[in-house]
């Protein structure tokens, strides 16, 4: 597996982060368990969760899985690099009318109490905001985050879903404060979904954050089954978006074809091979799914074959921009 730093920090992450998010919704405890034991084996030290993963009354699901899975010893949690998230309601009745969208100091402290005691531990190594509050001033956010890290309950702070403005303004409070402030963004980011090229990514190449692309094979579309006549059930749901795309998706799956590899994996292989990306989150439902999509690390993809990957999705720049002008 290969590594690479934490945004400009000086902890070391695996190219691929194993996403959670199936996790007691698609992917059985057991099953789960098994994706993390492989997972950790094959090299892939960085996992990613929410607390609001579970979904609706099952919110928090997901990190009573990964901290049951703690349970099982072996060190699995010192060799870890935990990522959970905050902003979300997850239907706690005691936060009363605080029970909404937003990162206030109250509901920082009290979701990170309640993430920590799901996933059985002490900390995490790094809490981000899972979107943007335009409700609550930043010297209140810092506050909240400045204190968990001098607790030692949390190590770094990322972003998730930030335009560029917004991860700017947010690096911009944190330095008045003396404080570390940001140092990932999570971001929807694939060869289908390319706008975080436009402000995101020069915006965090600019300031030194680490991006973290989410949906990295676009929801499915990007993995080549959304062409087959037996697409799976999610694949199938999205026949707007298979149709409007089509002819590129037709021509990628060609192009993989030539190259003997799999589509998810070339697709997965385009992200890592952009300098400013820290790691494409993976999401696999089986543990074959894993063993598969591993395989995206060992691809190079060389100068022309990046240029190929362009003409057929362009990016916001224009049909034919430099390569990772950025």
């Amino acid at each position: 597996m290969e590594y690479t730093f934490l945004g400009r920090t000086g902890l070391r992450v695996s190219r691929l982060c194993l996403g959670t998010m199936n996790f007691g919704v698609d992917t059985d405890e057991k099953t789960a368990f098994r994706i993390m034991d492989e997972a950790l084996d094959a090299g892939i030290n960085f996992f990613d969760t929410a607390n609001i993963y579970g979904w609706g009354e099952n919110a928090g699901l997901t990190e009573s899985i990964i901290g049951k899975w703690f349970s099982q010893g072996e060190q699995r949690r010192e060799k870890i690099v935990l990522a959970t998230k905050v902003y979300e309601p997850i239907s706690d009745p005691n936060d009363g009318p605080n029970d909404m969208r937003g990162l206030s100091l109250y509901k920082i402290r009290r979701h990170l109490e309640g993430s920590l005691r799901r996933l059985q531990t002490d900390h995490v190594e790094l809490y981000q905001m899972h979107h943007i509050d335009r409700r609550t001033p930043w010297d209140e956010i810092w506050e909240a985050f400045e204190t968990q890290v001098r607790s030692g309950k949390v190590d770094y702070i990322g972003s998730s879903n930030f335009a560029g403005w917004h991860l700017v303004k947010a690096q911009a409070a944190a330095e008045k404060r003396n404080f570390m402030g940001l140092v990932t963004e999570q971001h929807k980011y694939s060869l289908l979904e390319r706008t975080a090229e436009m402000e995101v990514l020069p915006a965090a190449r600019d300031i030194g954050l680490g991006v973290v692309a989410w949906s990295p094979i676009a929801g499915g579309l990007l993995g080549g089954h959304a062409l087959k006549d037996d697409a799976g059930a999610r694949t199938a749901k999205r026949a707007d978006l298979i149709e409007k795309h089509r002819s590129q998706l037709e021509r990628f799956s060609a192009l993989c074809k030539e190259l003997g590899e799999k589509e998810a994996n070339v697709a997965l292989a385009w992200l890592l091979a952009n300098p400013v990306l820290t790691a494409p989150i993976i999401g696999p439902r089986t543990v074959e799914q894993l063993r598969d999509v591993i395989r995206a690390v060992e691809i190079s993809l060389e100068e022309d074959l990046l240029r190929e990957l362009n003409e057929i999705f362009p990016g916001p720049g224009g049909e034919t921009p430099e390569v990772y002008a950025w």
